[in-house]
């Protein structure tokens, strides 16, 4: 496995292994849902053994708010506080740069809101009315873009066309009343190539003034972005058009993703935004979704559709909605290389060739043969997988669960679900004569 970028062919560098622990799912208050009766529930008969790479997540969610909705967790992220000045909600956000962890052995210097990339989520009702003071601390001038929200022309962010640039150390406001529900998201429209691929980024959800049926027991909002870090380095490359290197969750690659969690029969909502260069086609393990809204808000019933994959085109964003079952069930981009961090392009394909390490050994130590029997034989000849590379990259594939690494990376998440969740969720075990197992032998009668 080779990095993405840069890397001479040959060279034997290869990719670092990590121990990456996986942050805390955030905190929500306590519900109990009804269980699904169509299936089988199951309580562990012991405790669950978590991994270093992916400890148990806290359970709880938010309490519905005196407006009557449920707040949005943000896996990684956190909601951007407000005061209600005179019957306005007053938002605060600052563009500046930050330091950024994609995980653990990856740290850069990258622009957000608030010290944070993606920036804060901004909540708010359908109806209300909204002033976001916006204060320059980059070095350079910005704007911000409210990405599919209807409000006056001169509130639309476009510097040069619906407002005077932003400039280093000066505050600009924003206010409108918001006409609309649904999923939205907002980033600069100033030097938006830079300053995107930078990190400049965050969800806006407007939550419908009347509630809707069925109800959201867990609702969860995911950016999905694209970076260029060439290895060794510490700022994103902006001039990266399609050859990117880490693949994020809200800034975050695998296993630094945090899980989604939910109880057996909960209704949940994962609702997806994409600023990336790249559309994703976004795929669930476990159950098939209904695809239910958008920035558009959320779709008359008789629109939603099933789906178990859901292409989110750049600039789109999609909701998808299912009744939870149990289990530990992969949420991922089904574009393998975005499942991946930093790797090798036009690398020569080496499969099936003998390469004499022994003999390579002698002039580049530490060499290691690159895909004789594919990619693979990394896993199985180094302690965690990897071989190491250059400093502050991370390995194409990292994270470990209760049957040995997962080979994964990059936009890869996890929905846990338990039939009775307590404060915790550890790694689920699968109930008795539920798993694919080992055999010795075929029966001879099977045709083939």
């Amino acid at each position: 496995m080779i990095n993405r970028r840069n890397l001479l062919v040959g060279s034997a560098v290869g990719l670092v292994a990590a121990s990456l622990p996986l942050r805390a799912q955030q905190d929500h208050s306590s519900h109990q849902a009804q269980t699904s009766s169509s299936h089988h529930q199951h309580t562990p008969k012991k405790a669950v053994k978590t991994t270093k790479n992916i400890p148990a997540v806290k359970t709880e969610k938010p309490a519905v708010t005196e407006q009557g909705y449920l707040p949005v967790v943000t896996p990684n992220g956190r909601t951007l506080p407000y005061r209600l000045n005179d019957g306005v909600k007053e938002f605060h956000l600052i563009a500046e740069e930050i330091e950024h962890e994609f995980a653990s052995g990856t740290k850069i210097k990258a622009w957000g809101y608030n010290g944070t990339t993606p920036g804060p989520t901004i909540e708010a009702v359908e109806g209300d009315r909204v002033r976001i003071y916006v204060t320059n601390k980059l070095p350079e001038h910005t704007s911000i873009h409210w990405h599919g929200i209807l409000l006056p022309w001169g509130m639309d962010g476009v510097t040069g066309l619906t407002q005077p640039p932003i400039k280093p150390g000066e505050t600009f406001v924003y206010e409108f009343t918001l006409q609309q529900h649904g999923t939205h998201m907002y980033h600069p429209h100033a030097d938006e190539m830079v300053q995107m691929a930078m990190g400049m980024m965050g969800m806006f959800i407007i939550h419908p003034k009347e509630p809707v049926t069925p109800a959201i027991d867990r609702d969860y909002a995911v950016l999905l972005h694209n970076w260029a870090v060439h290895p060794g380095t510490y700022r994103p490359d902006p001039s990266v058009m399609t050859e990117f290197d880490l693949w994020t969750m809200n800034s975050k690659v695998f296993p630094a993703i945090e899980s989604m969690v939910a109880q057996t029969g909960e209704r949940v909502r994962i609702r997806i935004g994409n600023l990336s260069m790249w559309n994703h086609p976004m795929h669930l393990h476990g159950v098939q979704f209904e695809v239910t809204g958008s920035d558009g808000g959320r779709w008359p019933q008789n629109q939603w559709r099933k789906e178990v994959t859901e292409i989110v085109g750049v600039g789109q964003t999609r909701d998808i909605e299912f009744v939870a079952v149990p289990g530990d069930w992969v949420f991922h981009c089904h574009m393998s290389h975005h499942t991946m961090n930093a790797m090798g392009h036009g690398v020569p394909n080496m499969l099936g060739v003998k390469q004499p390490e022994a003999q390579l050994n002698k002039v580049l130590p530490n060499y290691m043969a690159m895909g004789e029997s594919g990619m693979a034989e990394h896993q199985e000849h180094t302690d965690m997988g990897h071989m190491p590379g250059p400093e502050n990259t991370l390995p194409m594939m990292m994270g470990e669960g209760r049957y040995g690494k997962l080979e994964m990376g990059g936009m890869f998440s996890m929905i846990r679900v338990r039939d009775q969740l307590g404060h915790h969720a550890d790694l689920y075990e699968a109930p008795a004569g539920t798993q694919a197992r080992k055999v010795t032998q075929v029966p001879s009668d099977i045709p083939i």
